[in-house]
């Protein structure tokens, strides 16, 4: 039997049963990587020796009666986190040797668990794109079309699990970076609520690595299930040891309903300042319909929900004036001078993030006031709803574009083009708020890509869209091989 393209649960099952040994599973994970992967470049480094020592002591401890929740289980981790005797790169190619000392949080965690580390999985520059291509370690294709992007920054997390890598993952999301690759290929990925996961060591190199509350990013699980992606994010949660203690309890409520019939969502399909494609349109509304089906209320329209426009405004400005924080004084002055000479009535998405990007502290507090409004407003939305469905990006995942000016690159919406960037609105309408988001499959585009939703769920109520998800799973179906 071929293992590659099992579940966790399921290889925890037939570790259990002794129907196959961790090693096993390791050496047909590698020999896999070893044959596909130049296709698709999306292991970056890989940790080979150490994964076959680590899925050895796997077999042992199982022998000896142990029964952790990753034990003998392969995985892949983003090249952005730290692992003790691997480079930490995030594709700048100043720190091509940067070799961190210790592990990251989250990969003590995955070790902890038993998990078979194989490797890292690749990035876009600094984590800055849609894309993940960069000049140390190459590009990473699409395992559905190889001339398109698997996407960013978690876009080789999201090869590896549709390829068949590993059965789970571990990336990091603030401009949908979880889930953006986990619409373009195919598979699951769960953005947590803001400070879920403890994310130290998930860190710039040169940067010290301490235990700090980072403003609107994550680090989160993805797999090939929802029921995966449970698992998984239950490893994973927990706030910084070396702040909270070792023993400190997390306890996240339960899901607000166990079937389908029970929840009440909030389907989007459309965005005032960005045109949603049909293609995703049509997973949207595949999604809705399987609700409306199982007797789910369904609603298109709500006063409760927060304004869209300001939300998108909002996110831009918080998420630009945090990217270029650390940028030399020069740079900073001159984006200033760029941001000074704007027109008063240009609204667009473009000049809101040159204008967050020249922020004083003062206005980033003022932008900070509003989004607190716009949690109080989702606050209220969900003592209403239990969910929104709604799209990742307006697309599937797009041609390959290496323009270096970010600014310069268009994404084509139904044959029309837009800014690049402005297909962050959707991603930034779980992410400035810190709600939970849960991406899963909702079907393929007429080209046969993936298209996948995100289900956005209250604060701290992590548990609500992954049960949504489960259970959308088992109507409308989930992940399925590339062809």
């Amino acid at each position: 039997m071929e293992w590659s393209y099992e579940t966790a649960e399921g290889l925890t099952a037939a570790l259990r049963t002794g129907d196959v040994t961790s090693a096993e599973l390791t050496e047909e994970a590698i020999a896999r990587i070893e044959r596909d992967d130049k296709a698709i470049n999306a292991i970056c480094v890989p940790d080979y020796d150490r994964a076959r020592a680590a899925a050895r002591a796997a077999d042992q401890a199982r022998a000896r009666g142990e029964d952790r929740p990753l034990l003998g289980i392969p995985v892949t981790v983003k090249e952005s986190y730290d692992i003790a005797g691997l480079p930490t790169t995030w594709g700048m190619p100043q720190y091509r040797d940067h070799m961190p000392a210790e592990d990251a949080v989250q990969v003590s965690r995955l070790k902890a668990a038993g998990a078979v580390v194989l490797g890292k999985t690749n990035v876009p520059l600094g984590l800055h794109d849609i894309q993940s291509f960069n000049e140390i370690h190459g590009t990473t294709n699409n395992p559905w079309d190889h001339s398109r992007t698997a996407g960013g920054s978690s876009g080789g997390s999201a090869a590896a699990l549709a390829s068949g890598f590993g059965a789970l993952s571990i990336g990091s999301d603030i401009g949908g970076s979880l889930r953006t690759p986990a619409h373009f290929c195919g598979v699951y990925a769960h953005k947590p609520t803001l400070g879920l996961a403890a994310p130290r060591g998930m860190t710039p190199p040169a940067t010290p690595v301490l235990p700090i509350d980072l403003d609107l990013a994550v680090v989160g699980p993805m797999a090939r299930t929802a029921r995966d992606l449970t698992l998984l994010l239950d490893v994973m949660a927990g706030p910084d040891p070396l702040t909270h203690g070792v023993a400190y309890d997390l306890s996240l409520p339960p899901a607000r309903h166990e079937r389908l019939c029970d929840f009440r969502v909030l389907v989007l399909d459309e965005h005032p300042l960005l045109p949603v494609g049909s293609a995703v349109r049509a997973g949207v509304n595949r999604v809705a319909e399987a609700l409306a089906d199982s007797g789910a209320r369904v609603e298109r329209h709500s006063a409760l929900l927060p304004d869209l426009t300001e939300a998108a405004v909002v996110y831009m400005q918080l998420f630009f004036s945090g990217a270029v924080a650390r940028f030399p004084v020069e740079a900073y002055e001159e984006l200033r001078t760029h941001a000074a000479g704007l027109s008063a009535d240009d609204r667009s998405l473009e000049a809101m993030r040159l204008r967050g990007m020249a922020f004083s502290h003062r206005e980033w507090v003022e932008a900070n006031g509003r989004r607190e409004l716009h949690r109080h407003g989702w606050r209220r939305f969900f003592a209403e709803f239990d969910a929104v469905v709604c799209p990742i990006t307006p697309t599937p995942a797009f041609p390959h574009d290496h323009i270096p000016d970010i600014r310069e690159r268009r994404i084509a919406v139904d044959g029309v083009a837009y800014p690049y960037l402005d297909q962050l609105v959707w991603a930034g309408l779980a992410t400035m708020p810190g709600l939970p988001a849960t991406a899963v499959p909702a079907g393929r585009s007429p080209e046969g890509l993936p298209v996948g939703v995100q289900l956005i769920g209250p604060m701290s109520e992590d548990r609500t869209p992954l049960r949504l998800a489960e259970l959308l799973e088992r109507k409308i179906g989930g992940f399925r091989m590339p062809r």
